[in-house]
């Protein structure tokens, strides 16, 4: 239990930090680093100005990871993400020039700009953890976490997510726009200097890799593993859905609600902790069919009706009777 209270530490010191350049979007931090907790990676989707940028920095800072930011444009070409082999003439063989992707955290900038098969490169980074070029495969630095962002709103010139590739993103979170409060308080803060620029390491790599495996740890009883299934699959069934979760939601909510826990000063994880993540972990994953389209349905809205009707473990959901 003291090293899991050590590994919540960790956790809250990096949100605690994060905190002091992002303001009063304190969900939005508690997810991005229940994420880094994790071992996933993030999809933040909001419109343009609200920090989507600023939060990958603050995250690489906090926790003194290398950083390395790829601004996708329908030019960009797989190889500038992951490198080339370039034949050096002074000794005679190639060498190998890592591209950005070779870092402990990736900033990909606006994703949704680049061609499918631009973003299909980092397709086994986010998932294997190790690039492969002209045939020789190389391990990733650890930690290593992909944040990608994307508008919501603007469409042309851009390229929808492959599934496989939303299906890889741990969580989709967005920020919105501040309070006036707290708009106020982004502008004094930044009257002479970004807060970014003086932001100080909270912990060390070694210690949020530590971390990591402490998540792990955190006991999950059977039956909310059956929730944790049950919700997943409740995604399948829907009428409204042409496409639902899969076995990799399973995991990412499992593994996510075991960080939430942690932060929260938990070994053990409940099913408030499991609905808590639903949303983020499974609402960017579902296809939504064209005619719940049609109707102003979405993700979040389906994943919102599943929560109300799937039995928590020890209660009845409205609407649901025993078979």
């Amino acid at each position: 239990m003291a090293v899991q209270s050590a590994a919540r530490d960790i956790g809250q010191r990096i949100v605690g930090n994060v905190n002091k350049v992002i303001v009063g979007k304190d969900q939005a931090v508690q997810q991005a680093v229940i994420a880094l907790l994790s071992r996933g990676h993030i999809l933040i989707e909001d419109v343009p100005g609200v920090g989507k940028t600023m939060l990958a920095k603050s995250m690489a800072r906090s926790t003194r990871c290398t950083f390395k930011r790829i601004q996708f444009t329908p030019d960009l070409l797989p190889s500038d993400i992951t490198g080339v082999s370039i034949f050096n003439q002074k000794v005679g063989e190639f060498e190998f020039r890592p591209g950005p992707v070779v870092a402990q955290v990736v900033l990909a900038d606006e994703i949704n700009r680049a061609t499918p098969k631009t973003q299909s490169a980092l397709l086994e980074a986010m998932e294997e953890r190790q690039v492969t070029v002209d045939g020789v495969t190389r391990p990733l630095p650890r930690p290593f976490i992909v944040m990608a962002t994307q508008n919501p709103i603007e469409y042309e010139g851009t390229f929808p997510l492959p599934e496989a590739q939303l299906d890889r993103f741990m969580l989709r979170i967005t920020l919105g726009y501040p309070s006036l409060a707290d708009e106020m308080t982004i502008m004094e803060r930044q009257q002479l200097a970004h807060p970014i620029d003086s932001l100080e390491p909270a912990v060390t790599p070694e210690e949020l890799i530590q971390a990591q495996e402490e998540v792990k740890q955190v006991y999950v009883d059977s039956l909310v593993k059956q929730y944790i299934v049950a919700l997943v699959e409740a995604t399948r069934k829907h009428s409204d859905v042409a496409l639902g979760a899969s076995p990799r939601a399973s995991l990412a909510l499992f593994r996510t609600s075991q960080a939430l826990a942690l932060l929260r000063g938990r070994d053990y994880i409940l099913p408030d902790d499991v609905k808590e993540m639903a949303e983020a972990v499974i609402a960017h994953r579902l296809i939504v069919g064209p005619a719940a389209r049609m109707r102003g349905n979405d993700g979040r809205r389906i994943t919102g009706s599943i929560l109300e009707t799937v039995p928590v473990p020890g209660a009845r959901a409205k609407g649901w009777s025993p078979s």
